[in-house]
């Protein structure tokens, strides 16, 4: 039997039909991956959307944002500017950790196995290579935490492939475990922005706009779909950018980042070299 093409109208009832269970939706466009920023919004000029809770001053009408613009707003889902969306949609997608949820990514027969063995049965959705595996609870997204398996919760979206079968249980520790054994970046703390005088403050943004345009940062290296290198150097490129000269960037920004980074599975080693190239283009 051949499986036929979700319409776009499709598309539409279902985000409504999420946001009305508490799900936070978004399109995704071909390629399944999010819309791209407008205009208005490229190189985080607008300062972004750094979580659900807390949209920032971005006044962006439309699905501008990756897993940041998941709403559950019908009126938002509806509007002008969604539509537009819409009628370019190939896929539906929710942010799991907007929804208080995580999903356990299981990429081929082997994870699918290891997971039957080491995690607790759950509400279980077949994907075009696995399963999908959903849990009760939010915690930090990660992708390559063991072969074939990522997790995506917060900061991060999936593909809305269906309801599934089975019931959800409660996220266990193995799983919250799976992200913990990732290692940290060790050469993060090495890692300085040189400060200027007057104790290094940024003169010409406040705290809040270097804090949207970081966790916005985290977000472009997690959405990162293909050209992880490249989407590395360009984000570290585009926050040197802004707050590479006045100082305002402490390594706990830096490691925030790098952690970003690593958790797509790039090495300490890239982290140093995309930041340090990142500088020497600046001329900082």
């Amino acid at each position: 039997m051949t499986q036929q093409t979700p319409s776009r109208g499709e598309h539409l009832r279902t985000a409504l039909a999420l946001a009305a269970f508490g799900v936070p939706a978004l399109p995704l466009r071909a390629g399944k991956v999010p819309f791209g920023n407008c205009t208005r919004c490229a190189n985080n000029a607008c300062g972004g959307r750094p979580n659900m809770k807390t949209p920032g001053p971005c006044a962006c009408s439309g699905p501008c944002h990756a897993w940041a613009a998941a709403t559950t707003d019908p009126d938002v889902i509806g509007s002008g500017p969604w539509r537009r969306a819409w009628l370019r949609a190939s896929a539906v997608a929710y942010h799991p950790g907007g929804a208080g949820l995580t999903v356990v990514d299981l990429d081929n027969a082997d994870a699918i196995a290891w997971a039957r063995k080491h995690l607790p049965v759950t509400q279980t959705v077949p994907t075009p290579r696995g399963e999908h595996w959903l849990y009760r609870g939010a915690m930090q997204s990660a992708n390559a935490v063991r072969p074939g398996v990522d997790i995506k919760s917060t900061m991060a979206y999936a593909r809305w492939l269906g309801p599934g079968t089975g019931t959800m249980t409660d996220l266990p520790d193995a799983v919250r475990a799976l992200t913990a054994a990732k290692p940290a970046a060790p050469a993060q703390a090495s890692v300085k922005v040189p400060a200027p005088g007057g104790g290094g403050e940024c003169r010409h943004r406040t705290p809040a706009f270097l804090e949207r345009g970081i966790a916005m940062a985290e977000q472009s290296i997690t959405a990162a779909t293909s050209g992880v290198h490249n989407a590395v150097y360009t984000t570290f490129l585009a926050v040197l950018s802004t707050h590479g000269r006045c100082g305002c960037l402490t390594e706990d920004h830096i490691a925030r980042l790098f952690t970003a980074a690593q958790n797509k599975g790039e090495t300490a080693r890239h982290c140093s070299d995309a930041w340090t190239n990142a500088r020497t283009t600046l001329g900082l």
